[in-house]
């Protein structure tokens, strides 16, 4: 009876410890360590709203998006506070050394060039967050690995976004075009014009690029993957902007179930391909031409030269590998060339600009790489579009550890945002017609127009700038070049601005445009 007292006693103090301990670590992360972290930040300059327990500043925010998407806007307006209201609304009340809750984590936001490029230089000091593994699920690759591992990928990886291997997938680039541009003439009939919503043929068109050029196969091969992505970025842009609390992912939620099930069937499908691919390979019946066969060949020779296995990338890295070419392969150039044929339906003194440069550089026959690279007026044209209209609109990092930052000192864990579209919209930086269209802005290319600042960040900066860019504008610029040599192209009456982020940033209402034949 003493015995079963005893343990029943035991019992009942391990039990109180237990509930004592996840008490403390609970109010740790909702408030105490929010706290202290407020405390620091505002002794050191920093203002912001006071942080509220456990959903910060995320109602708000999200609030503030759902009543900027309620009506479109004017296309000479300012696209900033439809697309980005809280941050610019927080920036307003509160000054440029300001701060924002993303649920009990502070976020500082860096408006100064200066400590742009310090962030972006140290990558090793500044990491990509992992918040939600859910929103991992998107895709992982290079992008969200850190230190020595992304180090080995992105050596791993270079080869197949070398300029020489670029110049072999051009005539993907011009026969998934071309096939966009026959289905619009065919919708012209006699007539010669038509009103078309470019937007789904510029996506169909973009996909098809990556499955041809990435994977070798058609878009159709290819089509229920981006299907499944496009799906899944819409629950991870969800997820992104709500509370994170930890374990919820093992929740069996509808969304949390649809997810894992996007993910596995997303996974599956190109197994499938690489799993072909390598038996082809070993075969010798397959080139190693587009960019899953260099990867894998790269891979390969990585792993031969080191003589270990774990040097190299395992299956699933390289799917995740995949994964990243599928979706940011797509979304990225779709957006630019959608912007870019918007602003140029407004601005026809520039098209007429760029078709004729076109004409006149393209007019003996098909363009390769370097006739791509002269096209001086096309190419600023884009820089201008990226600078109104950037395809990501703000990057985010954290500090693993306590870092020094210009001249403060950020507790670890906190987030520091660097608003893309707000530097690229600031007036103190490009002048009082921040917002008009001049792509003269870049007649003598970047560096010159940002004054060596780093302000302009359309695909990242320092080491971890985007792998993929050239790879972007090679094939922006050749679909561009070949719609301008073939229609001319205004914006239809049915036409409505409501450019919102979605991952990328992208039309809401879609991008009504009448096109006319030449």
């Amino acid at each position: 009876m003493k015995m079963e007292f005893m343990l029943i006693i035991i019992a009942a103090v391990s039990a109180f410890v237990v509930l004592i301990t996840y008490t403390w670590k609970i109010l740790n992360w909702v408030w105490i360590t929010p706290k202290k972290m407020e405390k620091s930040l505002r002794e050191q300059g920093f203002s912001g709203n006071s942080y509220r327990l456990l959903f910060g500043d995320l109602k708000e925010w999200n609030k503030m998006i759902q009543e900027s998407k309620s009506k479109p806007i004017g296309l000479s307006d300012d696209i900033v506070p439809r697309v980005f209201p809280f941050f610019l609304d927080l920036v307003k009340n509160h000054g440029k050394s300001c701060f924002a809750w993303f649920g009990p984590k502070p976020g500082v936001v860096v408006l100064d060039p200066e400590v742009v490029k310090e962030v972006t230089v140290k990558h090793y000091e500044f990491h990509k967050v992992k918040s939600n593994p859910l929103t991992k699920l998107l895709a992982q690759g290079i992008a969200s690995y850190e230190e020595d591992k992304w180090a080995k990928h992105r050596k791993l990886i270079n080869p197949a976004f070398h300029v020489e291997k670029l110049k072999h997938m051009l005539p993907a680039f011009e026969l998934c075009c071309t096939e966009m541009l026959s289905k619009w003439e065919e919708n012209m009939g006699s007539q010669g014009s038509s009103e078309v919503d470019i937007w789904p043929y510029l996506q169909a068109m973009t996909s098809d690029v990556i499955s041809r050029t990435a994977f070798g196969s058609s878009y159709e091969e290819g089509a229920k993957i981006f299907e499944l992505q496009r799906e899944l970025a819409v629950h991870v842009l969800n997820i992104a902007r709500s509370l994170y609390i930890p374990g919820w992912r093992f929740i069996p939620t509808k969304r949390n179930r649809r997810m894992k099930e996007i993910d596995k069937q997303i996974k599956g499908s190109i197994r499938s391909i690489i799993d072909k691919r390598i038996k082809s390979m070993k075969k010798g019946e397959v080139k190693s031409d587009d960019l899953l066969g260099i990867l894998l060949e790269s891979n390969f020779k990585g792993i031969e030269q080191h003589g270990n296995k774990d040097y190299g990338m395992s299956i699933n890295e390289i799917i995740e590998e995949c994964k990243l070419f599928y979706f940011a392969g797509q979304e990225t150039t779709s957006v630019v060339l959608l912007w870019a044929m918007v602003l140029l339906s407004s601005h026809q003194d520039w098209q007429e600009r760029a078709r004729k440069e076109v004409l006149e550089l393209f007019a003996d026959g098909k363009p390769d790489s370097d006739d791509l690279n002269r096209l001086k007026i096309v190419t600023m044209i884009f820089y201008e579009v990226m600078r109104l209209y950037p395809p990501i609109t703000e990057l985010m990092r954290i500090t693993p550890t306590e870092t020094r930052i210009g001249n403060v000192t950020l507790p670890k864990g906190v987030r520091v945002f660097l608003p893309t579209i707000l530097l690229h919209h600031d007036k103190e930086i490009w002048g009082a017609d921040v917002n008009n269209f001049k792509p003269e802005r870049f007649v003598e290319g970047v560096s010159k127009a940002t004054k060596g600042q780093v302000c302009y960040f359309p695909f990242g900066w320092g080491p971890r700038i985007c792998i993929g860019q050239n790879f972007a504008m090679l094939e922006a610029k050749m679909a561009l070049a070949m719609i301008l040599r073939r229609f001319s192209f205004e914006l239809s009456p049915s036409y409505a601005h409501g450019p919102y982020s979605k991952i990328t940033l992208q039309p809401q209402y879609g991008a009504h445009i009448i096109l006319h034949k030449l």
